[in-house]
């Protein structure tokens, strides 16, 4: 079982940037790893995944704002989110893929006023 501890949400104006980080309690070298949120009443939508390789893909309406990003030393991961947007307000799940499944963060409140 993994544990992700994560940190960095708030309260941001439009345009204001906020990093999310987000802690494992194990290795996470040679792994997928990522980010997902969820507003109510919706699935979680994927936001971005940073791959044992360091391939980075980004779902849409994010890309070229957030930027993703790992520290397999400190097996931590981040989310550098910039230019945020009202749109953007949602819980942020930090998310880890061992082969045991995937392990899903407590989850992370971001909210952007306009």
């Amino acid at each position: 079982q993994v544990q992700l501890v994560e940190s960095g949400g708030g309260l941001v104006q439009a345009g204001g940037s906020l990093r999310l980080s987000c802690v494992a309690s194990r290795s996470i070298f040679g792994i997928r790893v990522g980010w997902s949120r969820q507003t109510p009443g919706k699935q979680r939508e994927f936001v971005a995944t940073i791959t044992s390789g360091g391939t980075t893909p980004y779902t849409d309406s994010v890309r070229g704002r957030f930027i993703i990003s790992r520290d397999n030393a400190k097996n931590t991961v981040y989310l550098e989110m910039n230019s945020l947007k009202p749109e953007d307000t949602a819980v942020y799940y930090c998310y880890t893929d061992f082969d045991g499944g995937r392990s899903w963060g407590q989850g992370n409140q971001v909210t952007v006023s306009s």
